[in-house]
């Protein structure tokens, strides 16, 4: 390895204030430097290594010149860090050290630092320096673990070359000897910034330097190796770093900045600079070298914990403990040719894995079923085995029980499929994996690149596999149900021929195969009926029944709705979406039974409350209010023990309004709500039209608070009258609102709103579905557009999915029926436009 961590060699300088004015910029760097920077054949390593040179050869001839002429001898410029390595991003900081014998006059040598200084700064340069002797740097090396891992870079400019010399074998020698004590504290501090910076390899906005799996760790693993106590695997490492470079230098170049995070508004540009097809390429490419980072950094630090439990070194590194089972250099069996040695699973010494193409899913199934990693020379053996020897196709029962039992582990399953991802092995079993290999995902609520969420998907259904009677068919069709995502259209449709596909490879007979493809078809479908459509619709539970047609497929996909949903991110599960998606599986699974459907309750007989409140307002001849506060009840960790704080909902409230019917209730409503920065998280709207009384509009609100207490009740009641007698203009306050929220938000950058005519889904009302991006008074703008057109909406259905609304409204013409298809068009042009 050739690179240590980019750290300073003492701390930054910043220019200033001193009497003697800065000098101005020596000889023509300046103009050199800016035509290197803008010459277009020059890129990569190339154009890093000549900014370097040039900029070598303009330092030294500074500390040539000024020590010349001062008569000073006995000093030597060092470069360190990243400008130690040779390597200069356009906008890079300089981190330079002036080494002196100690024998020169102090104040010539500050004269001299201010010569070496001030240039830099005066070109708007980032400047990390420091002025000693060798034992003054030996000395704050050993107590600053940066600057001794900075030292690791130090490499001579100009100068005394046996000051640099004696310099660089003092930094190693001690470096060595101290590796066995500060490499615990090197790991730590490469754990605490992940914690800090998060998975580059996951992030939409990562930062290239510090996320973990980005040029930290890089840099890192090079200090690792100059302990020669452990070193990172080779493959890949060093073209991934040099990838991250690239991409680095076309960001620099971007935004004129010194900045190591890769914005959403820079990933065209950047793209565009290192001739990618587009942003999700870019993404893609940055995403599989911060894994090979990782990867590498995971099996350096392992060896390295390996290494420091032999030699008894305490304390062992955070979160590399050793094994539980087999004691030091004891083998323990996992699996036939499996066996546990120093806490991981290794091959035993008489597995043939060129004779048993299985092996490779078996050890990683008993390595995930222990706990346990896999060993890199085992996954390597395998991996060569697998290119002479593959499993026939389709496969052996034997290798698709290992695979369902490798995905079935829980949280174990990550590490041991990432270790076998690593190695070429997971696109060998399944090829279609390649195209969702570190895949981005740009929607926001999404946790995970889709390959990621595929496994996670898979561990949160291991967690289920106890309440359905075919848990393999749940786990495959978890590890599958996005597979579509790799190929153009929708997703699921894609999905359903690869799933298909993949399942007879696996070796699933003809019905098992199909059900996995119906999972994989309508992974989205009870999620979405339940949060979208009127579930009191005949024709909304006969159309989920008529999809997934037998319980037993039923029963299948509302288990992996739940895991899908959970491993999506915290927005897109809760348990009031858990409780509607439980309510419309049952009354699918009683229409599947030929049982006679559950007797609802009409949309005209309330429940106790909303009677008390719909005859409220018939007396009073106006809206009245109700706020209840409720708390999501907190999810249970996989493991069963206890309550996960962490997971814990925010306590929201439920807010019902009735209304005598009357035009604008729902934009007035809905404005009022913005107005006072509640956020709308669900929302239902039903017309009460019992006979003989006055129809009442019903509306039930799921809100919370966007910062701050929850207003009052009466003030809410007030603003709500105001808001229908035109006395609040509820568009100008959202308007003045919205102007003075753009002042201070972050630009989003969202894709336009969508707004549809969902014809056929319901016998008695049309379907208007809007899906848009979350804004302060969204519903309300929705609202007005639905009365300008004239429309009456018998119901409404309000679902706020992190940072995306997803709404179905049910509409009639003024005569109380459905929409003809042209009218329905017209009117979801109307609302798009609206929402424009």
């Amino acid at each position: 390895m050739t690179e240590s961590v980019e750290e300073t060699a003492g701390p930054a300088g910043t220019q200033g204030p001193g009497s003697e004015p800065a000098p101005a910029p020596e000889g023509g760097y300046p103009a050199a430097r800016l035509r290197l920077l803008q010459d277009d054949t020059a890129a990569g390593p190339d154009r890093r290594a000549a900014l370097a040179r040039l900029t070598d050869d303009w330092l030294a001839g500074l500390l040539t010149r000024h020590a010349t002429a001062a008569g000073l001898s006995g000093t030597a410029l060092v470069a360190v860090g990243g400008y130690g390595r040779g390597e200069l991003s356009p906008r890079s900081d300089l981190d330079l050290l002036l080494l002196h014998d100690g024998r020169a006059d102090p104040g010539a040598l500050a004269a001299l630092a201010d010569h070496l200084w001030y240039p830099v700064w005066d070109l708007g340069l980032d400047l990390d320096h420091s002025v000693r002797t060798p034992a003054e740097a030996r000395k704050a090396a050993r107590e600053d673990l940066k600057v001794q891992l900075g030292l690791l870079d130090a490499r001579h400019l100009a100068g005394d070359p046996e000051l640099t010399a004696a310099l660089r074998s003092t930094a190693y020698a001690d470096w060595r000897e101290s590796a066995p004590k500060r490499l615990p504290e090197l790991h730590d501090l490469c754990q605490e910034r992940a914690e800090r910076q998060g998975e580059l390899q996951f992030l939409l906005e990562p930062d290239l330097k510090e996320a973990r799996g980005g040029l930290r760790d890089a840099t890192a693993l090079r200090a690792v190796a100059a302990s020669w106590l452990a070193d990172a695997p080779r493959g890949g490492l060093e073209a991934a770093r040099t990838r991250l470079l690239d991409t680095r230098d076309a960001l620099h170049l971007t935004t004129g900045r010194a900045t190591d995070r890769l914005s959403l508004q820079e990933h065209p540009q950047v793209a565009e600079a290192l001739g990618m097809l587009d942003a999700d390429a870019l993404l893609r490419q940055t995403y599989e070298s911060a894994r090979t980072i990782s990867y590498a950094a995971d099996v350096t630090w392992r060896e390295v914990g390996r290494v420091l439990r032999a030699r008894a070194v305490k304390p062992v590194l955070r979160g590399l403990l050793p094994g539980r089972g087999a004691g030091k250099g004891e083998r323990s069996p996992l699996a036939e040719g499996v066996v546990e040695l120093d806490g991981e699973a290794v091959l035993a010494r008489t597995a043939r894995p060129e004779r048993d193409p299985v092996l490779v899913l078996r050890a990683a199934a008993a390595a995930a079923q222990a706990g346990l990693p896999l060993a890199t020379h085992s996954i390597r053996r395998c991996a060569e085995a697998a290119a002479t020897r593959p499993l026939p196709v389709p496969w052996p029962a034997e290798a698709r029980e290992e695979l369902v039992t490798l995905l079935g582990a829980g949280t174990y399953t990550v590490p041991v499929w990432e270790a076998l991802e690593a190695e070429g092995l997971v696109t060998r079993l399944l090829p279609d994996w390649e195209r969702v290999r570190c895949r981005p995902q740009r929607n926001p609520v999404h946790t995970w690149t889709v390959d990621r969420h595929l496994i996670e998907t898979a561990v949160r259904a291991s967690a289920l596999t106890r309440r359905v009677h075919r848990p393999d068919l749940l786990l495959v069709a978890a590890l599958l149900h996005d597979i579509g995502k790799g190929w153009p259209g929708d997703h699921s449709v894609a999905g359903e021929t690869i799933a298909h596909d993949v399942a007879a490879r696996l070796g699933f007979g003809a019905r098992d195969t199909a059900v996995i493809a119906t999972l994989v078809r309508h992974h989205l479908l009870l999620i979405e009926t339940a949060t979208r459509r009127d579930l009191d619709d005949p024709a909304t539970v006969g159309a989920v029944a008529e999809a997934v047609r037998s319980a037993g497929t039923l029963e299948l996909l509302h288990a992996l709705t739940e895991a899908d949903a959970l491993a999506t991110g915290p927005a897109a599960w809760s348990a009031w979406r858990g409780g509607l998606v439980a309510d419309l599986v049952k009354r699918v699974a009683a229409r599947l039974a030929g049982e006679p459907e559950e007797e609802v309750r009409p949309a005209d007989e309330p429940t106790v409350e909303q009677q008390r409140l719909a005859a409220e307002a018939r007396r009073t001849k106006g809206p009245v209010l109700a706020l209840h506060a409720r708390a999501e009840t907190p999810t249970a960790p996989e493991d069963g023990s206890g309550t996960d704080e962490s997971a814990r909902r925010p306590v929201g409230v439920e807010l019902l309004i009735a209304v005598p019917e009357q035009s604008g209730v729902l934009p007035a409503a809905a404005g009022v709500l913005a107005l006072h920065r509640l956020t709308v998280r669900a929302a239902d709207l039903l017309v009460l039209d019992p006979g003989g009384a006055s129809p009442v509009l019903l509306l039930s609100w799921r809100v919370a608070a966007e910062y701050g207490s929850l207003p009052d009740a009466d003030r809410l009641r007030v603003d709500l009258v105001r808001a229908l007698d035109g006395s609040l203009d509820i568009p100008a306050r959202l308007a003045e609102r919205e102007r003075a929220y753009a002042r201070r938000a972050r630009a989003v950058l969202a894709p336009p709103p969508r707004v549809s005519a969902v014809t056929g889904s319901s016998r008695t009302a049309t379907v208007i579905e809007v899906r848009a991006q979350d804004a302060h008074g969204l519903l309300h703008r929705i609202g007005r557009a639905l009365e300008t057109a004239g429309v009456a909406v018998r119901s409404a259905h309000i679902s706020t999915l992190g940072a995306n609304a997803v709404d179905a409204f049910y509409v009639t013409d003024p005569d109380g029926e459905p929409l003809a298809d042209a009218a329905a068009h017209e009117l979801a042009a109307a609302v798009e436009s609206a929402l424009g």
